[in-house]
């Protein structure tokens, strides 16, 4: 198995045609279309200008290999760091926030997906909380909010959608995930915790247990691509809002997945 992350950088800084509006689809939209970017800016940045050889096939400036179409070679625009593969590579040089960690209510929502084992929240959430600390250069979140798979709330009315939603979700899973999540918040590491979409009737189960207790081979464009089959794992949405200014500044996704070979 390989650890794969992927990023999206500040997508703040991608203008409107990233940002989701309000009113429109869900964050899976504006998830895709921010890593799109990110991979597309990533692969210029390392594009091969000047174009050298060494009678091995053709490199560019630094050294990194390109493929047929003169884009630049996975190894050019990913970087492996302790066994983890990051998509594109990230310059933590450059993270951080503007101003004073104080000025700012910083949020995620980790959404856990249907793919992963659950036996391995725990460490999903300890790697999502590392990547997000170190990207904003923090060591404090002030609201992490968990999302479940197999949960919504949909329906004609509210007590139907009510219904509904008390028989979806895997309350003894949801159970042992917030107890990793109560870890975060007793070492001082997030602030406070929240759960999405729980409806009146399941959210009074869990507060009543829980109280006082994710450049493939495939891909036609990739050289040398990547063999095996990806399972996507967690996503994690981050937000650093200005309070004073009332803007956010800093706002992008990581993906966890693991590459399991063919």
């Amino acid at each position: 198995m390989m650890r794969i992350v992927l990023s999206t950088g500040n997508i703040v800084t991608g203008g409107p045609s990233i940002i989701r509006k309000p009113g429109t689809p869900r964050s899976n939209l504006e998830l895709t279309n921010s890593l799109r970017s990110n991979f597309s800016a990533a692969q210029k940045d390392y594009a091969p200008s000047p174009v050298s050889s060494n009678g091995n096939g053709p490199h560019h400036g630094n050294g990194y290999s390109v493929n047929g179409n003169g884009r630049p070679a996975i190894d050019a625009w990913t970087a492996t760091e302790d066994s983890v593969l990051y998509v594109p590579r990230v310059d933590w040089t450059v993270a951080g926030l503007q101003e004073d960690r104080e000025r700012y209510e910083i949020t995620l929502k980790l959404f856990f997906l249907p793919t992963a084992s659950v036996a391995n929240r725990t460490a999903y959430i300890e790697e999502a909380w590392r990547l997000v600390t170190k990207e904003l250069g923090v060591d404090r979140i002030d609201l992490l909010i968990a999302s479940f798979p197999g949960i919504s709330f949909e329906g004609d009315c509210e007590w139907e959608a009510d219904k509904i939603n008390a028989t979806m979700g895997n309350d003894d899973e949801e159970i042992m995930t917030w107890t990793a999540l109560e870890s975060l918040y007793e070492q001082g590491k997030v602030s406070r915790l929240g759960i999405a979409e729980f409806g009146t009737e399941k959210l009074q189960r869990f507060i009543n247990r829980v109280k006082g207790a994710g450049i493939l081979a495939d891909d036609e464009n990739a050289q040398n691509g990547l063999q095996g089959t990806l399972i996507p794992e967690w996503v994690v949405k981050y937000t650093a809002f200005v309070n004073y200014r009332g803007v956010i500044e800093n706002k992008g996704y990581f993906a966890g997945a693991e590459l399991a070979k063919a």
